[in-house]
Formats: C-alpha cells, sequence, structure tokens
C-alpha cells in the first residue's frame, strides 16, 4: 500500500510564502492521484488541491486558484504545494494523502472520505 510523508512546515509571516513537499512510497507516483488538504483548529478537515501524476491534470478548490499552486515530480517521487501571499487564516495542520490512481475526478479530489491514505501532516502558522 502507498504511504506519504509530508515536510516543509513551519512560521511564516502574513504575505509571505511556504512550499510543502510530500514524498511518496509503495506505488509508483506516475500513477497515483495525490491530494492536499488542511484541518484548521477546531475545525473540520478541507481539500485544497488535487494532481494526477498520471497525465499531469490538476484540480483546486476555488478561492485557492492563484494563490496555490500542486505539481508533482515523479523522478523525486515527490507532490508540492506551493503556498503564496498567506495570512493567518492559512494557518493549520497541512496533509497530503493519496486519492487513488488516474485521471482527476472533482468530485473525489477534494473529499476527506475519498483518502485511501493520510500522511501525518505537517503544521503551518502564519502570524508576524
Amino acid at each position: 500500500q502507498g504511504q506519504v510523508a509530508e515536510s516543509g512546515g513551519g512560521l511564516v509571516q502574513p504575505g509571505g510564502s511556504l512550499t510543502l513537499s510530500c514524498t511518496t512510497s509503495g506505488f509508483p507516483l506516475d500513477r497515483l492521484l495525490i491530494g492536499w488538504f488542511r484541518q484548521a483548529p477546531g475545525k473540520e478537515r478541507v481539500g485544497l488541491a488535487c494532481i494526477s501524476s498520471e497525465d499531469g491534470s490538476t484540480y483546486y478548490q476555488d478561492p485557492l486558484k492563484g494563490r496555490f499552486t500542486i505539481s508533482s515530480d515523479i523522478a523525486k517521487r515527490t507532490v508540492y504545494l506551493q503556498m503564496n501571499n498567506l495570512s493567518p487564516e492559512d494557518t493549520a495542520t497541512y496533509y497530503c494523502a493519496i486519492l487513488g490512481a488516474g485521471a482527476v475526478v472533482p468530485g473525489i479530489c477534494l473529499a476527506p472520505g475519498a483518502v485511501h491514505s493520510w500522511g501525518q501532516g505537517t503544521p503551518v502558522t502564519v502570524a508576524s
């Protein structure tokens, strides 16, 4: 079974940028559908974006378009989430997850219930 592990979280000032990494193992990345989620304190876990390494297609939560970018490097078995213009509202634990295989399906991409395997999360704090 495939596994994922996140890294790259930390403290960043408002307006700053941060890039999270998700390293995969146990299954070829070029067949995986990978998503990024986050969970703020006291709130539910929500989907942010996903990417199909099979065809490179991506899907985003609408409000994040243009500010967050998901990408993958198959050779490094890694999926990235670049986050720009961060605000305190972006403070959360960020999770990478395996959603399955194949192409992007919008109804699956942002659904925590569709996740096959979660990482342990990496915390991001946006504060001055």
